[in-house]
């Protein structure tokens, strides 16, 4: 094969491989179903609810676990714990509903009064950064 092949096919082995010749392609197919058919998982019986022992619910963690949050988020919230999910939310139905979002670059949010204490004191935030503008509102626990 020359060189330019190889780079071509950059080792693609089906396409590479050598033709099989029609006696051991024809006697290949049959066992190659039938392990198809034994790998095919089979479904697991389904438990009655009696029997079945109840899953404890889960805590939300990450982005979903409600912590404190500093007094300024607070204020904003009307709350003293939120999780970013919520904070987030709230910030966005703001924004919509005092119509902050700049009508020229829908990416930016022109911060009032109110936003501003969030958020350094910036005139202009772009919406990817109203997350990390945020985290230090949000009071890390141990």
């Amino acid at each position: 094969m020359s060189f330019t092949a190889s780079r071509v096919f950059r080792g693609c082995r089906a396409l590479l491989a050598p033709a099989k010749s029609a006696s051991s392609a024809a006697a290949a197919p049959a066992p190659a179903k039938a392990s198809k058919a034994a790998a095919k998982p089979k479904p697991k019986p389904k438990k009655e609810n009696g029997s079945a022992s109840p899953k404890a619910p889960s805590r939300p963690s990450g982005i979903q676990k409600v912590t404190p949050v500093s007094p300024a988020l607070g204020r904003f919230l009307n709350a003293s714990e939120a999780s970013r999910v919520q904070a987030v939310q709230q910030i966005w139905a703001y924004i919509k509903k005092e119509g902050l979002q700049d009508s020229s670059n829908k990416r930016e949010i022109n911060c009032d009064e109110r936003l501003k204490t969030l958020f350094e004191g910036r005139d202009k935030v772009g919406f990817l950064e109203i997350g990390k503008l945020l985290s230090r509102h949000f009071v890390k626990t141990s």
